[in-house]
């Protein structure tokens, strides 16, 4: 009976994970930050107190807060050969530390052996199977400690040892929590901020921008929107640099994502003003752009009819790539797709739209590199390109964009990313962007950014705004409604059973927000001119900070007022709905020179320092 014990206790144990450090001393005290750098990547270790706990029979629930990629810290006072269990996890169920989460969200249980006396134990976590054999996920440095996300931590309690202290290290990028701010009249907005915000920081812990903790590892649509959202809430580059020199040596299958690369390398350059990424990898940007894939009869993208050998090599890839559109398609993992009844076809319109903005882009990364006639190549190009794409998929009929040449089916995303990029000539811009509204958020977390960004840039803010404070399923509210303090990777657990709860990707707010709702985007590179062009919606008032390269923009916004203050070096260009008929616009007190269009005004003259714009009645 004694060996069937003992038997029996060893498997117990073996299905935890058992090595543990014992430290007295913690890399880190209470509260304070450290910073650990390993082959040129920056960890800021952060140690963090629960800021609740609860008792459940024999069992503490410690909880965090917000999950983060952390490793528990717990010291005890304890008897040698006693062990002391834990468990760790990002949801909770009927008060205890939900064990069967399903899927990818995380639990973990610890056996930890204990000494004699008072000890600080920080347990060493077993990596998680990431990403594939081809593709393998990033682990941390033995210097920095493997992480897992979890918000709770339990404790199974004994009366042979005594805890006295719980605590875990939470590992990120440096990250300026005061670098950006934003406070509204509207609470959901103001939580989706919050939440958009810490998302990007949380996910920051491999120094790189990667797809969440089911896979860990880089891909060009989650870098794109981890990109823009790290540079609406902090001025730090490193990462994106990073993680696009990663891309352009590790490209992943989808067709569109293969163009982001030049989108993630354009941004980077807009955002700092710094030539060194564009010129290093200029020739292999172009590659990106999938010349060798146009079609010598239609002039369109297409991989269907065979993908040059030398093309997939000179991309480094292994295989051939596939139009994606969104993501999960139908019957994926049992979710019940994303893409709105796209039909595929030979001739794909989401695809024909990425290949014109990435080559439009190539355009501006040519002329910002002094290449003058590749620049000019590259934009004439783009216009003829445009002219062949509202040729092929516009329906003259019914004003809307088709999914593909000789199809009837328009689906939301045939008309959202032509919207965003920039394609739809301006007569049909209110047809397009009227159904693009009628089809509503029929998309994934990744394809809402391109449903904002093309409603921003038709002028539909208010609608815009209705998204990013809904509390239906296919929002923001909803994944923190389903318990999660980092965005998803879906909308929620349904749209796909299998996701993680920690993809920055589902973060879109926290570029939407300062860049489309507040407006500001650089002009000229490194914001030397900034653009100013705020559509508040439904707000009456907003306060908030932009980071920038070189410093803060504040800014307090009403429908009727804008004052602002942007760094020394900058120049604003300003833009305000029209609020009324009869205006007159005073800056500094001092009636300005202004010209409208599409239903804004715009201030003629460049602001810089501080200044306050008021839209007022006009007596005429």
């Amino acid at each position: 009976m004694k060996s069937f014990l003992y038997i029996l206790l060893f498997f117990v144990i073996l299905g935890c994970d058992r090595n543990v450090m014992v430290d007295p001393d913690p890399k880190v005290e209470n509260d304070e930050k450290s910073i650990i750098e390993h082959k040129g990547i920056e960890y800021q270790l952060t140690r963090e107190n629960p800021v609740n706990f609860s008792t459940q029979g024999e069992t503490k629930v410690y909880d965090f807060g917000k999950a983060a990629f952390s490793y528990p810290e717990i010291t005890v006072t304890g008897h040698a050969k006693d062990t002391l269990y834990i468990a760790l996890g990002e949801c909770i169920k009927s008060g205890r530390v939900d064990a069967n989460p399903g899927v990818f969200r995380r639990y973990r249980r610890i056996a930890i052996p204990l000494q004699e006396g008072e000890h600080t134990y920080q347990p060493k976590l077993a990596r998680d199977p990431y990403g594939s054999n081809e593709a393998p996920g990033f682990s941390m440095p033995e210097e920095v400690g493997e992480v897992t996300p979890f918000r709770y931590l339990e404790v199974e309690q004994n009366s042979k040892y005594a805890i006295c202290d719980v605590s875990r290290v939470t590992v990120t990028c440096p990250f300026d929590d005061n670098a950006s701010s934003f406070v509204s009249d509207n609470v959901a907005l103001n939580e989706v901020w919050d939440f958009c915000k810490y998302s990007i920081k949380a996910t920051s812990f491999t120094g790189y921008y990667i797809d969440g903790d089911r896979e860990r590892r880089p891909y060009e649509a989650d870098a794109l929107i981890n990109q823009l959202g790290h540079y609406g809430v902090d001025a730090y580059y490193p990462i994106a640099r990073r993680t696009c020199e990663y891309l352009l040596e590790h490209p992943t299958w989808p067709t569109e994502w293969i163009f982001q690369t030049i989108l993630i390398a354009w941004y980077d350059y807009l955002y700092t003003g710094s030539t060194d990424l564009i010129s290093r990898h200029y020739e292999l940007l172009k590659q990106h752009a999938l010349f060798d894939l146009v079609d010598s009869g239609t002039k369109l993208i297409t991989t269907k009819h065979g993908q040059p050998s030398s093309l997939l090599s000179s991309l480094g890839l292994k295989s051939e790539i596939d139009d994606i559109v969104d993501w999960p398609h139908v019957g994926d993992t049992g979710a019940p797709g994303e893409d709105d009844g796209f039909v595929y076809t030979d001739y794909n319109v989401v695809v024909n739209a990425y290949h014109y903005k990435a080559v439009e882009t190539l355009s501006k990364i040519a002329y910002a590199l002094g290449k003058e006639q590749e620049g000019k190549k590259f934009a004439t190009y783009a216009e003829q390109f445009k002219e062949v794409f509202n040729t092929s998929f516009f329906d003259k009929t019914h004003d809307v964009y088709v999914d593909g040449i000789g199809q009837s089916h328009a689906s939301l995303h045939a008309n959202m990313f032509p919207l965003a990029f920039g394609l739809v000539p301006d007569a049909k811009k209110n047809s397009v962007a009227d159904y693009v509204i009628s089809r509503g958020v029929v998309c994934s977390v990744y394809g809402s950014q391109f449903l904002m960004e093309g409603l921003y840039a038709a002028g539909r803010g208010d609608v815009a705004f209705d998204y990013l404070v809904s509390d239906g399923k296919r929002s923001w509210r909803n994944m923190m409604r389903e318990g999660s303090t980092i965005s998803m990777e879906a909308w929620g657990n349904e749209f796909k059973p299998d996701q993680d709860w920690n993809h920055a990707w589902g973060a879109a707010p926290a570029n939407i927000i300062p860049f489309k709702v507040l407006g500001v985007q650089p002009v000229e590179a490194g914001f030397k001119v900034v653009e100013i062009k705020p559509q508040i919606g439904r707000l009456n008032h907003v306060s908030a900070t932009v980071p920038t390269v070189k410093g803060l923009i504040s800014l307090q916004v009403s429908p009727t007022s804008l004052t602002f203050t942007v760094p020394t070096g900058t120049s604003a260009r300003v833009s305000i709905p029209v609020p009324f008929a009869n205006y007159v616009v005073k800056a500094n007190g001092k009636t300005v020179r202004t010209v409208e269009k599409d239903g804004f005004i715009m201030l003629q003259d460049l602001l810089t320092s501080t200044n306050t714009v008021v839209i007022e009645t006009s007596k005429n």
